[in-house]
This record gives C-alpha cells, structure tokens and sequence, in this order.
C-alpha cells in the first residue's frame, strides 16, 4: 500500500520509540498527530519538526487513554483536523519497575493502571478509531508490545501481563476487524532513550542486554520500520514481530 497521503495517530507519540516511528512514517508522505498524555510542549516540538522536515501535516492532541470519553473526543478531533484516519499506532505505555518476587510492591492499584494504558487504553482506542479506519477502506493498525508479553520479564508483573494481552488483543482485534482493517504488533526487547527503560533498575538493563545474541539493546529505528512495514503490507494481519537483539526465539 502506498502510504503516502495517509493519516496516522501515533500514541505516545513524543516519546523515545513514538518519535522514530512518527519520523519513519512521516518519511514516507504520512501526516501524523502525535498524541501525548502530559508533556505537550515537547509533542508541538515533534509535530512542528516532522512538518518542517517532510513537508506533510502534523498537529499534537493531548489524551488520557483511560478515559473512555477523553478518547472518543481525541478520535473526533484527529478526523476533523486530517478529514480522515487511516492508521492508529498504539505506542503509549507505563510501566513502574517491581521485582516479580516482591509480591507485596505489586499492589492492586498499580496493576489496575497498568492495565488501564497498556491494555485496556489501546482496546478503547481501536473501537473508537475502527469506524474512521474502516472508512478509510485501508485501515492499518500496529500494537507496540514487548517481550515481556512472550516470557515472564520485563519491569514487573503487571507490565508482562498487560504486554502479552495486547499481543493476544492484537489477534482478537485481527478477527473482529477483518477484512478492512489489518492488525498487527511489534514486540521490541530493550531499547535505550525510552521512559520505559527509564523506569528500569541498573541491573536489569545490563543483564537484558547481555544475554541477547548480539550482546547489545534493540535498536529502535529498527522498530520503527518494522511499523512502517506493518502499514505497508496488504496480506499481513494478527502477527507479532520481536526486534529484540536475539533473546526470546519466538
């Protein structure tokens, strides 16, 4: 599919991973709004950047994804700003580092938050946005997971469990969707420069990247155009790609 012309949404969209995917699409003639959850300073800096830099369209939205109206209202305001909405890519996530053993950090109010943007936000984003993507007669929407959703890693519980229910979603989504829209996930290992590997202890990140296959973090970029490749495609649907520098054999 040629991309040019189309629209994304881009969750997350002025962070470490959502910045490269929103340059890598716009690279290829797609106008993006980049949504973003508190920092909007820094999101009007991206769209303003991908606008001057390739000449297509971009604007920031602010959206709180657990907020069922909040994302109806975002879903209304893209297509009324773009007349269309073509691609969603659900970036945004949280995540806060517990030990897995530390059963007692793990409380039921940070796993309901957890939950609440990585699972249950991207679920109310793709019923909001299914309609206008369907219309759109090409509708494409990619998943960022982790492969803390193929194996029990990852900063916490939570976040693995919210990680491999947006891979199982991304499946479910696939079904219920088909054939207009296409749905599928990227999987990324480690990536440095994100708030997620922020949010990680010391020890984590040395040992995550050691014990991959080419001794090294994922590479974002990489994920990037795994995504584009996603929006791209016309046969592929309800798969998961891991970009993980060779840890989970998936």
């Amino acid at each position: 599919m040629d991309l040019r012309g189309k629209v994304a949404l881009v969750t997350g969209g002025n962070g470490g991973l959502g910045q490269r995917i929103c340059h890598a699409l716009a690279r290829e003639g797609v106008h993006i709004a980049v949504m973003y959850a508190q920092s909007k300073d820094q999101a009007e800096a991206v769209a303003r950047e991908l606008t001057s830099t390739y000449q297509i369209n971009a604007a920031a939205f602010g959206c709180d994804i657990t907020d069922g109206a909040a994302v109806e209202a975002l879903i209304a305001a893209v297509t009324a700003r773009f007349g269309r909405l073509d691609i969603l890519i659900n970036d945004a996530a949280f995540n806060k580092s517990v030990p897995f053993q530390d059963l007692d950090s793990l409380t039921v109010e940070l796993w309901e938050k957890i939950m609440a943007v990585n699972l249950t936000g991207p679920m109310r984003l793709i019923k909001a946005a299914a309609p206008a993507l369907k219309a759109s007669g090409a509708g494409r929407i990619v998943n960022i997971s982790s492969v803390a959703g193929l194996g029990p890693t990852g900063s916490s519980i939570a976040y693995a469990v919210s990680k491999a229910g947006l891979i199982h979603l991304t499946r479910c989504m696939a079904v219920a969707l088909a054939p207009e829209t296409l749905v599928n996930c990227v999987a990324p290992g480690l990536l440095e420069g994100t708030r997620a590997t922020a949010n990680l202890r010391p020890e984590q990140i040395e040992r995550s990247a050691a014990s991959s296959l080419l001794q090294k973090a994922a590479d974002k970029d990489d994920c990037a155009d795994m995504v584009v490749t996603m929006c791209r495609t016309d046969t592929m649907t309800a798969q998961t790609i891991v970009i993980d520098a060779g840890r989970i054999f998936h």
